[in-house]
């Protein structure tokens, strides 16, 4: 019978408010008194019921909710035969109720967006060479499908061949489409907007960036911020608190109705509501436009944050560095950049793809007892000679000793901005390598919006040499540039930053940025990066869109902001209505309820504002 009620209040709100209107007519149209107070009597006894019904579930576990504060003001009023301030209080919060979950439907309606977008059916091909239409779930790493103009591309993979638009809005928030060919990335949940392409799966179902963005925006939906945790222990309280209030005042004025009227007056609904509500839509805002905001705590911290700290490779550049430079120490050079390439080979680090691309095709040796130098660089055995491939570091521990024009070239280099790559066989250096890695397009730019929304300190910490570090600083406009950093002194950096009360943000892409990551306050993720700094960040920027880093901080704080109005347009109205109570002649139940839903709608529409949001500049 319950659950039969409480499916049917919008129902019954609906005979509930046709009675009311049937008694005003009777009343004041026909003078009869009596129809009316009888369709009056009824729409109470309609409308309290689920009421009823839901603060009856409250108290079962032990919460003394809103509902328990109305039925109590009903029955109050009802047996003090007030029937038209019992029915108007009921419909009232009733019509209420339907208005908050309509409005709310809507705050959520850009995340629900994401999951009606995900992908639900692939073109695979099958044994026989022919392309089927099979559900996405049966589509499996490793295998080939097709994608036409219109479809949505139902995993993350690799183009093998076709060339068409896909539209990645999605994915970055971006609406412009980006031309994909062989060997292109593509995403699940984007659309081709014209051409064909077979892609060949690399990740299926929620391993997919699509998928992991709706696992982590339901993550984020369903944590709460410090603001959300303070109002649930505020509202334990406060409402048994009106509770007591209301019944003092009975004690000691004996007004019936002026007990009750403060029972109606005191319920604390927008005060539960405003600060989630901003919560969803901030987060809702986020994910529309390429930012993974991990939950609403994230939103407070980050908010706050001062002080910036920025990998270099990969964050502030574009992470795909070209040798720019070259040094010859040696008379056998071809041999040389073979047993560089080859070594170079054991390793994915954009600097060693770098110098593969650059020597081009080689002659094949094996590498033995390989040896990976923390922070330094490796060392192996090639056809029988000791080859050292690194920094100046891993030159001095293997006792390589610099000629004053390889000194001269190693300053030059340094000056001009490049990473360093030099490669000793049996201790004697042979070749030296200028690597840079150009800027991201917009970034200084973007440092500044930044700078403009209140952030104190811009700190780019490195594995690079000093002198590279400092050409990017100054390029940029930073506050600190910080060279030759392991992963322990980045966070070692970051702690002395925490102990004088900085409030730090770190930005990252790499499986050496995510202690970094994790140890910040707010820890930020380039999309493209690796799996470990996803999983440990608060904030993922999707397609590793840098821009898209001033409009988090500006949403943040937007939101915090929003939170704070919300909890002042709720408390101001309860005192309000109060003060309007005890000082003045027009406050009763219907009106207090009248204005204690408005303020309801007044909180949720406030918070929608969010879902609008975008940065000034």
């Amino acid at each position: 019978m319950q659950k039969f009620i409480l499916g049917k209040k919008n129902q019954i709100m609906i005979v509930s408010g046709f009675l009311i209107v049937s008694a005003y007519i009777s009343h004041f149209g026909f003078h009869n008194e009596q129809f009316a107070e009888i369709a009056l009597i009824i729409a109470s006894i309609l409308g309290v019921a689920p009421i009823a019904i839901q603060a009856y579930q409250a108290l079962m576990v032990k919460v003394v909710s809103i509902d328990v504060l109305v039925t109590i003001a009903v029955i109050g009023a009802f047996l003090i035969r007030n029937f038209e301030e019992s029915a108007v209080v009921t419909f009232l919060f009733l019509f209420g109720a339907y208005l908050e979950l309509r409005t709310l439907n809507k705050t959520r309606s850009a995340i629900k967006e994401l999951t009606e977008m995900a992908p639900e059916i692939a073109l695979k091909q099958m044994e026989d060479g022919e392309f089927e239409l099979v559900d996405v779930d049966d589509v499996d790493v490793g295998d080939i499908l097709l994608v036409k103009t219109g479809a949505k591309v139902p995993v993350d993979g690799t183009v093998l061949s076709g060339e068409g638009h896909i539209n990645e809005a999605s994915i970055t928030g971006e609406s412009l489409p980006v031309t994909k060919k062989e060997d292109s990335k593509v995403f699940a949940g984007t659309i081709l907007e014209n051409g064909t392409i077979r892609v060949l799966a690399d990740r299926v179902g929620e391993d997919t960036t699509f998928g992991k963005i709706i696992e982590l925006v339901e993550e984020a939906q369903d944590s709460k911020s410090e603001a959300e945790r303070f109002i649930d222990r505020f509202s334990k309280y406060y409402t048994p608190a009106v509770l007591l209030f209301s019944f003092v005042v009975w004690i000691f004025t004996r007004n019936v109705e002026l007990a009750i009227t403060i029972l109606v007056l005191g319920c604390p609904g927008a005060l539960v509501i405003g600060v989630p509500v901003s919560n969803v839509a901030g987060i809702g805002n986020g994910a529309k436009h390429g930012i993974l905001l991990k939950g609403s705590e994230v939103i407070s911290d980050f908010s706050k944050a001062d002080t910036f700290v920025f990998d270099k490779t990969g964050t502030l550049t574009v992470g795909n560095p070209k040798v720019v430079d070259q040094e010859v120490y040696s008379d056998d050079i071809d041999s040389v950049l073979s047993y560089l390439s080859n070594v170079e080979k054991e390793s994915d680090h954009p600097l060693a793809t770098a110098i593969v691309d650059y020597v081009g095709e080689v002659k094949p040796y094996t590498v033995e007892n390989t040896d990976v130098v923390k922070g330094g660089g490796i060392v192996a055995e090639i056809d029988g000679h000791r080859v050292a491939v690194g920094n100046v570091a891993l030159m001095k521990s293997e006792n390589v000793i610099f000629s004053e024009k390889a000194k001269a070239d190693i300053i030059k280099m340094e000056k001009s901005g490049n990473s360093l790559v030099l490669t000793a066989v049996d201790g004697v250096l042979s070749v030296l390598m200028g690597i840079r890695d150009p800027i991201r397009p917009g970034v200084k730019e973007d440092l500044q919006r930044l700078k403009k929304m209140g952030v104190k300190n811009l700190v780019v910490l490195s594995g690079d040499n000093q002198g590279t570090v400092d050409l990017v600083a100054k390029e940029l406009g930073l506050t600190e540039a910080h060279g030759h950093m392991l992963p322990e002194d980045k966070q070692a950096y970051i702690k002395e930053l925490q102990s004088k009360g900085h409030i730090v943000a770190f930005v990252g892409d790499g499986v050496n940025d995510s202690p970094s990551i994790a140890l910040a306050e707010i820890g930020i993720a380039m999309g493209t990066g690796t799996d470990v700094a996803i999983e440990t960040s608060d904030v993922v920027l999707m397609n590793s869109d840098f821009s898209k880093l001033p409009h988090a901080l500006g949403l943040t704080k937007a939101t915090a902001g929003n939170m704070l109005q919300n909890i002042v347009i709720a408390i101001g109205v309860v005192l309000i209505l109060l003060a309007g109570l005890f000082f003045s002649e027009w406050m009763n139940m219907s009106v207090g309820m009248l204005v204690h839903e408005a303020s309801i709608l007044v909180v949720i529409l406030n918070g929608m504002r969010l879902l609008s949001y975008k940065p000034k500049y």
